[in-house]
């Protein structure tokens, strides 16, 4: 009897010895993220002082090195890993102009991988696409484009967001100028498939054609936002055009004005260039061969300078390694910190890692991933694993209330198939989680577009992240156990193809980008 109370009395001392470290270990990740947060420089010098990070540009290189000296600087091991090579490429100055029938400097950029016209750039008339009944009528009409600049993007029927109609217009119009919108909508998506292109290859064949340059406008639904990609052309410039020029632009060639354009595109072709992940690792003392991971992408579209897609996630990452390190710096398990390059072209820094990885991937104990804007996190899914709730609840409940009671958690879940690296692991069936965050207006004003900048960060709300972020990593490092990686079985049908839910497989990246 002595001997069972005495043993009892052993046990409740540790349990309550190691709540009071875990306490102590969260407040001080409080306190250090509160008082001594360093994400406005961290985020000033990667996005203001490095810019955009577009795969195979020197500017991600520059990226990945300032990653690897910023972890240094905190006493952090890090090292840039080649995964794969891609084509390189360096964005020049774009100016793009009106030329006749009036002189206006228009809002313009040239688009990703597009090759350069020179300083003395090309100047011709517009011309818009053609209204055509089918494939035979549009490969008619193509001669027409020779020597011509095409405009392959649709006329708003306004340059107002939607809710900036519902504010002030009357129920009546707002109404009439949605019905408006989508049978021009329609007519337009039904004429590009006429043509028998689509959006992803209709450059090729104008450029095949004879075009001497193409002008695009792919307004993102809000006020100065344009999405931009890469140009899919191989000799001519392809620039995006605000909505509000290429409107006018659009209306002019309809009236029989002719306008012209000159377009100075002084991009540069770099050759085949290495890409990289860069990987931070902070050693685990008691088992080392089991992983926690930080994750976030680093490379980024170059409309911006890429700050909530995804700088926001890459610093927050950082900033929660930086504070494990000054008041955890001897974690149980080995704490590393991924951030993965070309996630904008299918996961292929993350994908690259698990498949390079599989002795890393197979003793993970977890993954956490930030990417979709800076907002605070709202949404937690147990991504499938049966028995997420086990452990994802024991950890969130050292989280402050404050942080918890914003977040939404769905357990078991259903796994990632993509999106974000986290489903890199999910597919291998590692348990990578998804911290997604409040909208911000992500989707319309900065994912993807030209206003992704560092104004649009929400310091506020990253904070908390990286507060999260290294309390999850910290409560994960010291669980006794072993994550479980059994799967729930999965019920009802994808969104998407309507077929039964099934795991996600895993991928190959591609590890030559941009070359073919």
């Amino acid at each position: 009897m002595k001997k069972g109370l005495l043993a009892y009395a052993c046990l409740l001392f540790i349990t309550i010895g190691f709540s009071q470290t875990n306490e102590e270990i969260v407040e001080a990740i409080q306190k250090e993220a509160n008082e001594n947060s360093q994400l406005e420089q961290l985020a000033y010098e990667l996005m203001d002082l490095n810019g955009p990070r577009l795969v195979g540009t020197p500017q991600m290189k520059t990226a990945h090195d300032w990653a690897v000296n910023t972890y240094k600087k905190w006493g952090i091991a890090a090292e840039n890993q080649k995964w794969g090579t891609w084509r390189g490429w360096q964005r020049g100055i774009t100016h793009v102009d009106m030329v006749s029938p009036r002189v206006a400097s228009l809002h313009a950029t040239q688009l990703a991988w597009n090759p350069g016209t020179g300083k003395k750039g090309v100047t011709a008339s517009l011309i818009t696409l053609p209204k055509v009944s089918d494939s035979l009528a549009f490969a008619k009409w193509l001669p027409n484009t020779k020597g011509k600049i095409v405009m392959v993007s649709m006329l708003q029927p306004t340059g107002r967001p939607d809710y900036n109609w519902e504010e002030f217009a009357t129920e009546e119009s707002f109404e009439k100028m949605k019905s408006e919108r989508k049978e021009i909508e329609d007519d337009w998506r039904q004429n590009m498939k006429n043509t028998g292109y689509t959006s992803r290859n209709i450059n090729a064949a104008l450029e095949k054609a004879g075009a001497v340059g193409i002008a695009q406008s792919r307004w993102s639904k809000a006020f100065g936002a344009n999405k931009i990609f890469s140009a899919n052309t191989k000799k001519i410039p392809v620039v995006d055009i605000s909505m509000e020029d290429y409107g006018m632009l659009y209306r002019m060639v309809e009236n029989g004005a002719n306008p012209q354009i000159k377009i100075v595109a002084e991009s540069k072709e770099l050759g085949e260039v290495p890409t990289f992940n860069t990987i931070a690792t902070i050693p685990g003392k008691e088992l080392p061969d089991e992983y926690v991971i930080l994750s976030a992408h680093f490379d980024s579209w170059d409309g911006g300078t890429g700050a909530t897609d995804n700088g926001t996630g890459t610093i927050t990452m950082l900033e929660a390694a930086r504070i494990l390190k000054k008041v955890y710096p001897n974690p149980k398990r080995t704490i590393l910190v991924g951030h993965w390059g070309s996630e904008e072209q299918g996961l292929n820094g993350s994908r690259a890692f698990v498949e390079d990885n599989p002795k890393i991937v197979e003793n993970m104990q977890a993954l956490f991933n930030q990417d979709n804007g800076t907002g605070r996190v709202v949404r937690l899914s147990g991504q499938g694993f049966l028995h997420s709730y086990d452990y994802l609840g024991k950890w969130l409940e050292a989280v402050p209330k404050d942080i918890t009671k914003q977040i939404e958690t769905t357990f078991p879940g259903t796994p990632g198939g993509g999106g974000s690296d986290y489903a890199s692991f999910v597919a291998a069936g590692a348990p990578g989680f998804s911290l997604s965050s409040l909208s911000w207006s992500y989707w319309n004003y900065t994912w993807h577009t030209n206003l992704d900048t560092y104004d649009k960060i929400v310091f506020d709300d990253v904070r908390n992240n990286a507060i999260l972020t290294a309390i999850l990593a910290y409560m994960a490092s010291e669980d006794p156990e072993k994550t479980s990686r059994e799967k729930a079985t999965l019920i009802g049908k994808s969104r998407r193809t309507g077929k039964p839910l099934t795991w996600p497989k895993q991928r190959s990246p591609k590890r030559k980008g941009g070359l073919d």
